[in-house]
């Protein structure tokens, strides 16, 4: 899921960070985006506003890294909750302090990725550093901005309980984070790597099977934190 409701979402060029299962390797870089402005946006957004309040949705921005373009993404934010759209930022928060307290302030829930909870992990997995998100996320707290957090589950690489159960500690004392999101490794993004002519560095690593996704689910629930 990537917010209540139906959403609009909109997908920004452009990421910092190289995470070894990404699906999205078309969105790496800005140049390959197509360039548009805050206006065309919400003119296509217009178009369905109708039917996105109807059913409750709102507008998810996510990536890419939609705070490497903290400007574009601050105004569109904006110009959303003008127009009475709940809105979600889905972020992986290392570049969270980019985000200025107005950009957070029209932001109804943020989605936010946390990759692995083990330091040396977490650099070898997406080649960069955990504290800047670890930090994003308590002063989401601090602002009292809601938040689902999103993990990966990958075998061989985010399935150590001991991680898991330090990580759900952790969440259990966001006070805004409302959910945990267990998402389970998948390889529907290998395509997109044989189109770009890039290797999948996981292409050859297992999926997890139910019984460990619903596992690791059940680490974050003895926490008291609500896992689907």
């Amino acid at each position: 899921m990537d917010g209540p409701g139906t959403r609009f979402v909109l997908f920004l060029s452009g990421c910092p960070l190289r995470c070894l299962y990404c699906a999205n390797p078309d969105t790496w870089h800005m140049r390959d985006g197509r360039e548009t402005t805050v206006h065309d946006v919400m003119a296509e957004i217009d178009k369905y506003r109708t039917f996105i309040t109807t059913a409750g949705g709102g507008v998810t921005l996510t990536g890419g890294e939609p705070l490497l373009q903290p400007a574009f993404t601050g105004e569109l934010l904006r110009r959303c909750k003008e127009a009475g759209l709940h809105t979600s930022l889905d972020t992986s928060g290392f570049l969270g302090a980019r985000a200025t307290d107005e950009l957070l302030a029209h932001t109804d829930l943020v989605l936010l990725d946390i990759k692995s909870f083990d330091l040396d992990t977490y650099r070898k997995l997406t080649g960069g550093e955990l504290a800047p998100t670890l930090n994003f996320a308590t002063r989401l707290v601090r602002l009292g901005v809601p938040m689902w957090i999103r993990y990966v589950l990958v075998p061989g690489w985010t399935d150590d309980l001991q991680r898991v159960d330090a990580l759900a500690r952790f969440v259990a004392g966001l006070g805004t984070a409302e959910r945990v999101d267990v998402l389970p490794f998948h390889k529907l993004g290998a395509s997109k790597y044989e189109a770009l002519g890039i290797p999948f560095p996981l292409r050859d690593n297992p999926v997890p099977d139910p019984v460990m996704t619903e596992n690791v689910r059940a680490r974050f629930r003895q926490q008291g934190v609500a896992a689907y």
